[in-house]
């Protein structure tokens, strides 16, 4: 059999074409429109207009453990292989290209977009998403590893360590905050280490209304939080840290009592004053031994909003860990998450890995509504293996005057397909294993500081007589 000699060519498409797969969550419209409100469209005809890489960085996360090039290839794939049978292969651009036009592209189009992308989609009739009338919302943060880089160490910073050790790794804080119900995340603020999640907590406040819940966890709890929450008429439930006291003022029935917070140092001085609260107090037996627990809330109407349900519906902050668990883990399993080297870079990547898991979640939550069952029931890995079918899949169907609605079907019903077990009741501790290692610490002077390659030498120490 004689191979067949195929004519290279630059790969030439419409960037509209693309992420067919994922129009109905992010029209193609959209992104036409976050490009031109941000000023960021191409002066001139390029190869890798500002669209493609608007859709590249979004694919990025689709395949995390892919090399940027590789991630480009599986993106124009199904496009690509419709060239074969011409005997016309596609040469794809270097990495050096990508990174470049990612450089000109910067991160304020990926803000943006997410910005009008991201929305709470459950309804009422969404299991776990309500509580009565009440949307539950959820917010948390975490800290991501970025590429040991100049820039990246200056403008994001080190974390601690101990005493004559040296952290491995810049990080970037990320605060998010969550529909429970579904695992949508709806808003983000991306910061340097340095600045602590009770900042950007406040900040994620302008996405909470009347309407919603608002869940944290102990270590977000402060007066700014409490007061900036009622001066939006927003309604909240959160834990309290070992040290904050209360005192009881009234006792209800349920055995919850009435307090108040008091304003902080500097709270007080711009006219702050004290603020009436419901405090909540509870044990859980730990492996046999009692461990009370105190929530805070302005959801004052006992006969509405019990003490027992609303420390049996706290449990939903934790959807909050479980999605962090998608996003790091499942979604995006590098050793360290970010590949940009560039601050703008890493933000930029960070907003398109946001989008990616947006795009998941939104389609999981259409298939488990038309199933009548909560979107936490479908698998987040299994739809993010279909996904990755998908987007060459409907590529290809472009020639074949593609019918969106009918591939569009056929792309919720693979994903409706993958119901899995309820959840076991069950907790497991909050710890890690991991391997010790023979070598020692690599600090900042290897750093850069390879061996030289060295010429060998031999001498004759004796010699045969």
């Amino acid at each position: 059999m004689s191979l067949v000699n195929f004519q290279v060519q630059t790969a030439c498409f419409d960037p509209k074409q693309l992420l067919l797969a994922l129009s109905q969550v992010i029209p193609a419209q959209t992104i036409t429109n976050a490009i031109e409100t941000t000023s960021s469209r191409e002066r001139r005809q390029r190869r890798l207009p500002t669209y493609a890489i608007v859709t590249l960085v979004i694919a990025m996360s689709f395949w995390s453990s892919d090399s940027i090039i590789d991630v480009f290839k599986n993106l124009i794939h199904g496009l690509s292989s419709l060239q074969i049978p011409l005997g016309i292969r596609w040469q794809v651009p270097s990495s050096s290209s990508i990174t470049e036009a990612r450089q000109r592209t910067g991160a304020a189009v990926m803000t943006r977009l997410f910005q009008m992308v991201a929305k709470p989609l459950a309804t009422i009739l969404t299991p776990g998403a309500f509580l009565g009338e009440l949307r539950i919302m959820a917010m948390d943060g975490t800290v991501m590893d970025v590429p040991d880089t100049e820039k990246n160490a200056r403008v994001f910073g080190y974390p601690g360590s101990p005493k004559g050790t040296y952290p491995a790794f810049p990080k970037a804080r990320l605060v998010f905050l969550i529909e429970a119900g579904t695992h949508l995340i709806i808003d983000a603020f991306i910061t340097p280490y340095r600045i602590g999640e009770r900042r950007s907590a406040l900040k994620l406040l302008r996405s909470i209304n009347s309407s919603m819940l608002l869940m944290w966890d102990r270590g977000l709890h402060s007066f700014k939080m409490v007061n900036a929450i009622f001066k939006q008429k927003g309604n909240f439930l959160g834990r309290l840290p070992v040290h904050a006291k209360f005192i009881v003022v009234k006792t209800f029935a349920d055995g919850s009592y009435l307090s108040w917070i008091a304003p902080d140092g500097k709270s007080r001085k711009k006219g702050a004053t004290r603020i009436p609260v419901r405090i909540i107090e509870y044990t859980i037996d730990e492996n046999g031994t009692p461990k009370t627990y105190r929530l805070i809330t302005n959801l004052m109407d006992t006969a509405k909003f019990s003490a027992l349900m609303l420390a049996q519906e706290y449990h939903q902050r934790w959807e909050a860990e479980n999605t962090l668990d998608e996003l790091k883990i499942h979604l995006n399993g590098r050793k360290t998450h970010i590949r940009s080297k560039n601050p703008r870079e890493v933000v930029q990547e960070i907003y398109g890995w946001l989008l990616a898991h947006y795009c998941l979640r939104s389609l999981i939550f259409q298939s488990a509504t038309l199933k009548n069952i909560s979107p936490l029931r479908l698998s987040f890995v299994g739809s993010l293996r279909v996904i990755r079918r998908a987007i060459p899949e409907f590529q290809r169907q472009i020639n074949n005057q593609l019918d969106i609605n009918t591939y569009y079907s056929w792309l919720i019903a693979e994903i409706s397909d993958l119901e899995i077990p309820l959840r076991q009741h069950r907790s497991n501790p909050r710890v890690v294993k991991k391997a010790r290692s023979k070598f020692k610490s690599k600090k900042r002077s290897h750093r850069n500081h390879g061996t030289p390659r060295q010429e060998l030498s031999f001498q004759i120490v004796k010699q045969a007589s």
